[in-house]
């Protein structure tokens, strides 16, 4: 009787924790970003995911396995610009008020340091010579609008490298977009 009973409150217990504590949808989807010998080391890229975010990539080391690779949200958590790696001075860089990241995306300078907001950071691995970055699946879910992935005809994501955007214009800093005389202000 005594088994019977801890069995039985073991499996409740059990239940009641995934209830409570649900899994996290951790895995997303591994998706290619490129060759690990497209980055040279100090590079980056910009890589556009299923659901519109851009995320920069880039090559920290002179190896060829994840650690030697970062990949971060390229819009800043302040206003939302576009930030972009410099391997000169060892950071990501935003450039509507100064905001600088460390390499692992931790906010150094400007006002995201003040107000302690980092990039998102994304997990990557390395498969042969083929870098890959895993996407969380909320991220894929807003590919289309009707809320199911974007998948192309053999079933498959696929993400792909873009220029880099301009910073000006709307979604941006207003003190850095086109000025119109009838509603310009002071910045």
């Amino acid at each position: 009787m005594g088994a019977g009973l801890v069995a039985s409150y073991g499996t409740l217990a059990w239940f009641a924790s995934r209830f409570l504590y649900p899994k996290r949808d951790e895995e997303g989807a591994w998706l290619f970003v490129c060759t690990v010998n497209r980055l040279e080391p100090g590079s980056s890229l910009l890589f556009k995911i299923p659901g519109g975010e851009t995320i920069a990539v880039a090559r920290n080391g002179r190896g060829a396995d994840a650690g030697d690779f970062v990949a971060l949200s390229s819009t800043c958590p302040h206003l939302g610009c576009q930030v972009h790696w410099e391997a000169n001075k060892d950071r990501f860089f935003c450039p509507c008020h100064n905001g600088a990241f460390d390499r692992g995306g931790k906010a150094i300078a400007g006002p995201p340091a003040q107000a302690g907001t980092d990039l998102k950071q994304y997990r990557l691995r390395v498969d042969g010579s083929l870098l890959y970055i895993n996407v969380p699946s909320e991220l894929l879910a807003k590919a289309e609008p009707n809320g199911k992935p974007a998948r192309e005809a053999r079933g498959e994501l696929h993400g792909r490298i873009v220029e880099r955007v301009a910073v000006r214009g709307p979604g941006h800093d207003p003190c850095l977009a086109p000025r119109n005389p009838e509603t310009s202000r002071e910045c």
